[in-house]
């Protein structure tokens, strides 16, 4: 996580808000900007990117595990492991360990993208680097 340079509180509030709708508030704000013709900087880019990415690998990843538990879901006493990842567990107030999982990654980067700051995340975040050119 490194500080940016002059983060407006709009930007923070964008970038947060593109994090917790999926990257949609980010790509409606990208839209607003195309049209009126204004300079999107490179910290709320990189974000809006960052966010847009997750969700698609996300959504790519989700429809990867339904097929895996579709096969694992035929295989006697096997089938019990996608159960026992998705059961809900009362201490962690009915989210099961993925959702639990998810829940902290989107908070943490959103929280770190209202702080402004640049989040990290592991080979994501370096090719939203590379494509935004901050590296």
């Amino acid at each position: 996580m490194h500080p940016s340079r002059q983060v407006y509180p709009i930007e923070r509030i964008i970038s947060a808000a593109s994090y917790l709708t999926a990257g949609g508030a980010g790509f409606v704000w990208l839209i607003i900007a195309a049209l009126l013709k204004k300079h999107v900087t490179q910290f709320l880019l990189y974000h809006i990117m960052q966010s847009i990415f997750l969700s698609i690998a996300y959504f790519l990843l989700t429809v990867f595990a339904e097929l895996i538990y579709v096969i694992l879901y035929r295989i006697p006493l096997i089938n019990a492991i996608p159960y026992f990842i998705n059961m809900p567990l009362p201490f962690l107030f009915g989210l099961s360990v993925i959702q639990t999982l998810t829940t902290a990654i989107i908070l943490y980067l959103a929280i770190t993208a209202g702080m402004g700051l640049y989040s990290y995340f592991p080979w994501v975040s370096d090719i939203i680097n590379t494509n935004v050119g901050r590296k």
